[in-house]
């Protein structure tokens, strides 16, 4: 059954297959030939934080030089890891004749646990099955002459968690989340542009009046008169320090459960509103905020908190 919804074509890609010729979009699985798997019992809660020490958990056991992605599942009492290398399986599917463009999406064998009641023959000498918790490849003279051959179809497809290899990972965020904080990157983005434009404007301006002075009075161009100049633009440019750090400490505040809704800069205050998904999250959010020396206000009967910054 195919619970994922899609109809594409599902390929298994091992070592040992012959090149294929391709007239339509598929999706693709491979073997552990092309990733290395481990499984660790962690004091962690959420995905994204396995996500993030997943590389340290791989120290010693992969190939020097080469760029990894990881990809982590939650399983019953612990977390499984699978730690791949991206540019090697897109070489290998070029040279078998598939494309990038043409993949849809990329799974891992050992994401189809279940379905692996028989081997899988991979070419003459070896084969895909089930060992324990773990799909592995074995030699096929070590397989039981009763364990027959599986035959690999639509079976075989995993109920989520493809990757993309134009990505190279999974998708954190959904598309929803992905175009809110895209379009608060642009708000950002915009801010910065017009601060900028503005402090470059008042710059040259203030440098012509400058020319001007030291031409008119030659006296200005002393130490003294110079160092008072500079420190007009120390403070301007102090401002701006203060406005990017302000943001910057708003960034790091965002996290599981917590979306930032509204951002104000002036050259006196940053003005910010937060919204958080359980009061729990609310409550660690505003602990946050307090230590960074931000002023918290929660607003009555939600689980949003208005957030002002003094600059």
């Amino acid at each position: 059954m195919n619970f994922t919804g899609s109809t594409r074509e599902l390929l298994l890609i091992h070592k040992s297959m012959r090149p294929v010729t391709l007239t339509h979009r598929v999706d693709v699985m491979v073997t552990p030939e092309f990733y290395t798997l481990k499984r660790e019992a962690l004091p962690v809660k959420y995905l994204y934080q396995a996500r993030r020490i997943a590389p340290s958990l791989f120290v010693g056991l992969l190939e020097e030089g080469r760029s990894y992605r990881y990809w982590v599942s939650k399983e019953l009492d612990s977390w499984l890891f699978i730690a791949y290398d991206v540019r090697a399986i897109r070489a290998f599917l070029a040279s078998e004749g598939i494309g990038v463009a043409q993949v849809g999406k990329l799974f891992f064998a050992q994401q189809a646990l279940e379905a692996f009641e028989h081997p899988i023959v991979l070419g003459t000498e070896q084969a895909l099955t089930r060992l324990g918790e773990t799909v592995v490849v074995v030699p096929q003279v070590a397989l039981d002459d009763q364990d027959g051959a599986g035959r690999f179809d639509s079976r075989f497809r995993p109920r989520s968690g493809g990757v993309s290899l134009e990505g190279g990972g999974s998708m954190l965020l959904s598309s929803k989340h992905a175009l809110l904080l895209s379009t608060l990157l642009l708000i950002l983005a915009g801010i910065f542009v017009a601060e900028g434009w503005r402090y470059h404007q008042s710059g040259e301006g203030s440098k012509a009046v400058m020319e001007e002075l030291l031409t008119a009075y030659p006296a200005l161009q002393s130490s003294l008169q110079r160092d008072n100049i500079a420190q007009k633009y120390r403070t301007i440019d102090t401002l701006e320090r203060k406005k990017r750090e302000q943001v910057k400490a708003l960034a790091g505040m965002i996290f599981k459960g917590v979306v930032l809704t509204s951002l104000t800069l002036d050259n006196k205050h940053l003005l910010a509103t937060f919204e958080c998904s359980t009061p729990k999250v609310s409550k660690r959010l505003t602990a946050l905020l307090k230590k960074a020396q931000f002023r918290v206000t929660p607003v009555a009967g939600t689980h949003e908190l208005k957030v002002e910054g003094v600059l």
